[in-house]
This record gives C-alpha cells, sequence and structure tokens, in this order.
C-alpha cells in the first residue's frame, strides 16, 4: 500500500478535525506513504459537505488503501469512504496501527 487515502471525522470537530488530518498525513509521509488528505483537498471550511465528498472520492479510488482516523464510525462521510474502499476491496487499517507496523 504505497498511495494511501486519510478517513476520518469533521463535521461537527473544532477546525474541522483538520490538525488531526494534517498530523496523521505528516505521521504517514514521514515513512514514505503518498498521502492523500482530505484537509488538504477541501481547504474551504464554506463548501458544501456533499461537493466536498464528491472531491474526496474523486481522490480516494485512485488510492491503494485507507487508514482511518479515531471516530470514523461515527463520522457519515468516514463511513461512506470506508464502505466504498471495502467495497473496492481496497485494505482499511487504523492509522495509528499503521504507524506502528511501520516504525517498528
Amino acid at each position: 500500500m504505497k498511495r494511501i487515502y486519510i478517513a476520518g471525522p469533521m463535521t461537527g470537530h473544532p477546525e474541522l478535525n483538520f490538525p488531526a488530518f494534517h498530523a496523521e498525513a505528516a505521521r504517514l509521509r514521514g515513512l514514505g506513504f503518498d498521502v492523500v488528505n482530505p484537509a488538504e483537498i477541501n481547504t474551504d471550511p464554506n463548501a458544501g459537505w456533499q461537493t466536498c465528498m464528491r472531491d474526496d472520492i474523486a481522490q480516494l479510488v485512485r488510492c491503494d488503501g485507507v487508514a482511518t482516523l479515531p471516530g470514523w464510525q461515527r463520522s457519515r462521510g468516514a463511513s461512506i469512504e470506508v464502505g466504498l474502499a471495502q467495497g473496492l476491496e481496497m485494505p482499511v487499517v487504523e492509522a495509528a496501527a499503521l504507524v506502528a507496523r511501520c516504525s517498528a
């Protein structure tokens, strides 16, 4: 898995949870992954949810797998992204577990 998409909760979080997305992207990039970070795709905090999801999904389908952030299960968007990845038979892993495994 070389190109990885980060899926996690945004809506309802302070700063749309961008700090968590950026921190995880930095960790994964430090391990050599090509990271697709939705917080970098959707930089306009006033953009509509559906517009953001369409832009994100267009990038997700070009990835090799998905790394999830804590709380993704309670996120409508992240649940859609994980479901799509699973439907496309892409690996889905917890980002923290992936970092731990690659750092060991």
